[in-house]
């Protein structure tokens, strides 16, 4: 069975993770999984030490320091159950139905990667545990769970809105047809209003490109916009977002076109930190 997949941290952004998640699950109709992993880097199992022979005090201190990484871990085990539980009461107040929970020890994209084919759409904050007020870091696993998964991601901001409508930016490159046929077979931008937008020169051929993609978007049955606008991809796409008060910003990862290469490197890092949108990566 295929889930709305909410991780859950103990970052800033869990509770819109949550409030994301719900609606995608009720918007999507599909049941949702929330789930909690926990670092294996910073939680280590306990190693044995059973062949650490003749190190004298050594072997006490050693000892000692596995004994406290034992407790942190089950602490922190403990207060995952604890996220878990506070999580499937907020989704099941916001009107979800069906929730499983899970927890995992180990990398969190190994984690996710263990659970792609129960995966329909995954929900991730975009802002780490280590963010503040006054400094946002982006999550330090987010780009590689982005380069490894080849389901939707939603990547969400710290604050909950409801979704109305969306943008795709596209290349007419044979990558974004891709995306495009993702998103017809989507229903999480199921009865919004869609933009399908291009950087660069606004000529004949990217036309015919656009209203390519508009067909094969028809099926969504809702309102579509083409636009073309020039200018550096990055702040050409979050003007025209801003312009028009668009909430979802969708858009294809990776590649060699303008478009994708802004989601590869530090151009990546300042978009997604400065984003106060959610964004959805096809992939």
């Amino acid at each position: 069975m295929l889930h709305v997949v909410a991780c859950i941290d103990g970052s800033r952004a869990a509770p819109a993770v949550c409030d994301y998640s719900a609606w995608a699950s009720q918007h999507m109709d599909t049941p949702m999984m929330l789930l909690h992993v926990l670092d294996e880097d910073r939680y280590p199992v306990a190693p044995d030490l059973a062949g650490n022979i003749g190190l004298g005090s050594r072997e006490h201190l050693l000892e000692e320091l596995a004994h406290l990484d034992e407790k942190r871990s089950r602490l922190a085990l403990e207060h995952g159950h604890h996220m878990l539980d506070e999580a499937e009461r907020r989704v099941r107040e916001a009107g979800v139905g069906e929730v499983v929970k899970r927890q995992r020890h180990g990398s969190l994209t190994e984690s996710l990667l263990a659970l792609e084919d129960q995966t329909r759409l995954l929900v991730m904050g975009l802002h780490g545990e280590s963010s503040s007020d006054r400094d946002l870091h982006i999550g330090s696993q987010l780009e590689t769970a982005i380069r490894s998964l080849h389901r939707p991601i939603l990547l969400v901001p710290d604050e909950f809105s409801q979704p109305r409508s969306a943008m795709l930016a596209f290349d007419g490159s044979a990558t974004a047809f891709k995306s495009v046929e993702l998103l017809a077979g989507s229903q999480v931008l199921a009865g919004m209003p869609l933009h399908i937008v291009m950087v660069g020169p606004d000529t004949a051929d990217r036309w015919e490109q656009l209203k390519k993609a508009e067909a094969m978007l028809a099926g969504l049955g809702v309102e579509i916009q083409l636009a073309i606008r020039a200018g550096e991809v990055e702040p050409t796409l979050h003007a025209y977002q801003a312009e028009h008060d668009i909430d979802i910003l969708v858009m294809g990862a990776y590649g060699h076109s303008r478009i994708r290469q802004f989601l590869v490197g530090s151009t990546t890092t300042t978009m997604l930190r400065t984003a106060e949108k959610p964004l959805v990566i096809l992939r």
